[in-house]
């Protein structure tokens, strides 16, 4: 059965609180500590296939700095002409570098090379690891020049870990029965299982019902 991506308009902004480690606990243990730590390594690269959650965290670290009023510098392939660097920027972020354009990886370069005469952090993300990028060389040596990370995707078990205990903190009750309809019809990608869930706990409570596999269909049909 084909499973669903939805585009349900959510502001929710992911953050580094509500990652779930799992597999990829020391990956995010990492880069929490590199946040707040101006001894942290220069460079750290994280690649994973689809739903392993690299943007996720890439966006996550930008929320965590814009909570503490700072800036950081923004590149993925959907950002055609990045600005220069700026040295006032507490850290780069280059989410799915493996997509960049020749323009992107020429600016994504001399962020590199300011930020490190600047000491500041760049993290960057990818679906392979850094040997195996199809960029310009001195672009893709140095992405892997730091602390590189695999990250996994989440099992099943996790999955259902993780629905339940975001349910529970909802006060929300999600029978064995909904949540196999959701693993089955919608994407796994933890982030959009978190939208999803939001989405159907504000229906829920819009409708008065319970959360059923009913609910969740009368709701498809309002998107």
């Amino acid at each position: 059965m084909q499973q669903l991506v939805l585009d349900i308009g959510l502001g929710t902004s992911p953050t580094l609180a509500n990652f779930f480690g799992g597999p990829n606990a020391a990956a995010l243990q990492h880069v929490q500590q590199s946040v707040v730590d101006t001894g942290r390594p220069l460079q750290t690269y994280l690649w994973g296939g689809p739903a392993t959650g690299k943007t996720h965290m890439l966006r996550a670290v930008r929320e965590a700095y814009r909570v503490q009023a700072a800036r950081v510098g923004w590149m993925d392939p959907s950002v055609y002409e990045p600005p220069e660097f700026d040295d006032t920027w507490a850290a780069v972020l280059l989410d799915d570098v493996h997509l960049y354009n020749p323009a992107q990886q020429h600016m994504a370069f001399k962020w590199f090379v300011n930020a490190q005469t600047c000491s500041c952090w760049v993290l960057g993300a990818g679906d392979v690891p850094p040997a195996d990028l199809k960029l310009r060389e001195d672009l893709r040596t140095r992405l892997g020049g730091g602390n590189v990370f695999a990250l996994q995707l989440l099992s099943e078990a996790e999955l259902r870990t993780v629905l339940g205990q975001e349910a529970q903190a909802r006060g929300v009750t999600l029978s064995a029965e909904v949540v196999d309809y959701l693993l089955r019809r919608f994407s796994r990608d933890l982030g959009s299982l978190m939208q999803l869930l939001e989405h159907l706990d504000c229906y829920a409570l819009q409708t008065q019902r319970a959360i059923t596999i009913p609910l969740v269909k009368s709701m498809l049909e309002t998107i």
